[in-house]
């Protein structure tokens, strides 16, 4: 298979960060103080226009289907076990998501997994779970979700998830292999990444893997430092990626097109490239506001920074965490 035959478009991209996106589209440089005033109502505003949102399938590899549209990319498998979805997008876009999971078959919804706890991957969860779905996750998702949590960069408080939402199947481990559907696959636990979450969904047997936000393909990433994230991690993780898979598997990112190893080595390429420059800056004793006045990541604007998250927050994001 070509990356052509399974390409997704970015009309159909996640609504997650739309603010973000909004912010980019002016092709300005915002200070941080800007930034963060467009994300004020961000949650807000991806929860509405998520109401509106058309979900896109895709079929992959061995029965493997991603959904579009709603948050985060959502995987799918059937079989005789049910179905198994890998992250939940954001419940508005619920009426459309059973469209999509039905017209992939009349299978129950019996398991899911999140990749990590952020609200456009877990805000489907409550509602699956009424379906029937046993919800799995690394014992942080349900620290963050069973609890008022913050996040600064989104100026945002998110309440206690209700109870229906929180998994009640945790990772006892940093790795953990089920066996559904007549598929292995096999759960990995990356260590503080994107946030302190994240964790890999890898159908062995198809060579797909769902990477969660631990890559955005062609776009520049949110790391939650709220929540343990941090530059760092996020090249861990990618790095981490590149050791577990082979030029022919499927990448499925938390948000983007689906990707393959090239795709991930760019990538990489980008998040050392982006953290040498701003890390430079900091130790020179640049404050934030003059690191990001100096356009560190202008070699890769064009190519990341045109979409959701624009070069000055990706600059203050990497700043924070050097």
């Amino acid at each position: 298979m070509t990356k052509h035959d399974y390409a997704l478009s970015r009309r159909g991209f996640c609504l997650c960060c739309l603010g973000g996106g909004t912010v980019a589209a002016t092709g300005s440089w915002l200070t941080p103080r800007e930034a963060f005033a467009a994300a004020k109502s961000q949650v807000l505003i991806i929860r509405e226009a998520a109401a509106k949102a058309d979900i896109a399938t895709t079929k992959l590899r061995g029965g493997v289907n991603v959904l579009v549209g709603s948050g985060g990319n959502v995987a799918v498998i059937t079989g005789k076990d049910g179905k198994l979805l890998v992250d939940a997008g954001i419940t508005a876009t619920r009426p459309r998501l059973e469209k999509a999971l039905a017209d992939i078959g009349p299978e129950p919804i019996t398991h899911l997994i999140d990749t990590h706890w952020h609200f456009d991957h877990t805000d489907g969860n409550e509602w699956l779970n009424s379906e029937g779905a046993a919800i799995m996750a690394h014992p942080n998702t349900l620290k963050h979700l069973e609890a008022a949590t913050r996040v600064n960069d989104w100026n945002f408080d998110f309440p206690p998830s209700p109870k229906g939402a929180l998994p009640t199947r945790l990772m006892k481990g940093d790795e953990e292999t089920l066996k559904l559907d007549g598929k292995t696959i096999k759960l990995k636990y990356y260590g503080p990444a994107h946030t302190d979450s994240d964790i890999s969904v890898f159908f062995e047997e198809d060579n797909v893997i769902h990477v969660g936000d631990t890559l955005w393909t062609g776009l520049y990433p949110f790391i939650d430092s709220s929540t343990g994230g941090s530059i760092d991690g996020q090249i861990a993780a990618a790095e981490a990626n590149l050791k577990m898979i082979d030029k022919e598997t499927i990448v499925i990112p938390g948000h983007g097109d689906i990707a393959n190893r090239e795709d991930i080595k760019v990538w990489v390429d980008m998040l050392v490239g982006a953290r040498e420059k701003v890390a430079k800056m900091k130790k020179a004793g640049r404050s934030v506001e003059e690191t990001i006045a100096a356009h560190p990541t202008k070699q890769w604007d064009a190519k990341f920074g045109q979409w959701v998250i624009p070069p000055a927050l990706f600059t203050r994001v990497v700043y924070e965490g050097v």
